[in-house]
């Protein structure tokens, strides 16, 4: 009987791992971008921000659209169904959609659509908005609702409700057809989303219970590959994201709905993501390590500046010497290194640091040099004296 009980017991822990739900998120942001295939994205010079956030963060590399054209995904990504498969769809939605669980559950949520005409407008395409692009503008929750229209707003409410601190539980952004990479380049998709991305995940909050998703809604039209192509897709979670993680494991857009509403605690039974499994992998159970706080030591305000709090320039020390830093920067700090006289002796997260290393009698140059998310490097360097 005991020989039976074990691989029991092996497979209930297997179970388990496999069916570990996504970790309860504050802010959910979904950013879309367009029509492009998975190897014309990953490892391209022409994204280097967003190739900076999939090897930095999470990567899906077996990510397959549910279908061509776009329509179909983005309502496979808010309803579990694909709907339609005409870009021309003038009706109204009335099944059951993302809206509705958020709305039943209490939640808040907002798409921030870029080049939208005025807030609450549902109307059809106003280029360089295209009305396809955002599903919500067909929900029956939404278009007949007075209450609920309002929350379709043009993208510039995004960096105030930033700044603010009022983003929404569940926010989906649309940028237009120059900044999606439909019309316009991977290359100006790329400094669209530096230039907006990277605020957020500076942002004290969403560090703290924030989950972001860049993905593309399909691949070129010649790749059918599962009905939509292959394409990329990338899970940013600064707290519980796995750092440089890549998945194998074959999704579609259910699975991203399915991860949406484990994350933000929501009744999961929506369409196709009922049955499809999350993306739990992206992500740990107990959270990465908070941060140094590196209390008292003030960091200067200026944009991609280190700042080294201990040691004193030109002053004296003794052995082990604590180095107290940070950096401040837009583009959110990856990593923080600190190089004794060119040598690089200690590496950490964040943008923030706060150790003691052993140095020898003498004179020595301490440099703390930080990376960003999109790639920048600066340093700053002091010179301390070991007694």
């Amino acid at each position: 009987m005991r020989r039976f009980l074990l691989p029991l017991f092996l497979s209930s822990l297997s179970l388990s791992a496999v069916c570990a739900p996504v970790p309860a998120a504050g802010h959910v942001v979904v950013v879309m971008e367009e029509n492009h295939s998975y190897s014309s994205v990953i490892g391209k010079s022409s994204m280097p921000y967003g190739n900076a956030l999939a090897n930095q963060c999470g990567l899906a590399t077996q990510f397959y659209a549910n279908t061509h054209p776009s329509i179909g995904n983005y309502f496979m990504m808010t309803t579990g169904q694909i709907v339609t498969n005409s870009d021309g769809y003038g009706g109204t939605f009335s099944g059951d959609n993302i809206v509705r669980h958020l709305m039943l559950a209490g939640k808040t949520w907002k798409v921030y659509a870029e080049s939208l005409p005025y807030a609450g407008y549902t109307g059809g395409d106003q280029y360089p908005y295209i009305k396809h692009h955002n599903p919500f503008a067909y929900f029956s929750d939404v278009v007949n609702s007075s209450n609920q229209r309002p929350f379709i707003v043009p993208f510039t409410q995004f960096a105030a409700d930033l700044a603010n601190g009022t983003l929404p539980d569940f926010s989906f952004v649309v940028p237009n057809q120059l900044h999606n990479a439909h019309d316009g380049s991977l290359s100006a998709a790329d400094a669209w989303l530096k230039a907006q991305v990277a605020p957020l995940l500076a942002n004290a909050q969403f560090q703290k219970d924030g989950l972001l998703v860049i993905a593309f809604d399909e691949s070129y039209s010649s790749d059918t590959a599962h009905g939509g192509g292959h394409i990329a897709t990338v899970v940013v979670s600064p707290k519980y994201g796995k750092r440089g993680y890549r998945s194998t494991s074959f999704y579609q857009h259910q699975n991203l709905l399915r991860t949406f509403l484990e994350a933000l605690g929501l009744n999961p039974q929506l369409g196709a993501a009922a049955s499809a499994r999350s993306m739990a992998e992206f992500f740990t159970t107990t959270g990465t390590p908070p941060p140094p706080t590196t209390a008292g030591c003030t960091l200067s305000t200026v944009n991609n500046t280190v700042t080294i709090c201990s040691p004193a320039n030109n002053g004296t020390s003794s052995s082990p010497v604590r180095v107290v830093a940070g950096a401040t920067s837009s583009e959110g700090v990856r990593i923080l290194q600190i190089y004794i006289d060119g040598a690089k002796t200690y590496q950490v997260s964040g943008g923030r640091l706060d150790t003691s290393l052993p140095l020898s009698t003498g004179t020595h140059r301490v440099s703390v040099q930080a990376y960003t998310m999109a790639g920048s490097v600066f340093k700053a360097t002091v010179y301390t004296t070991v007694k």
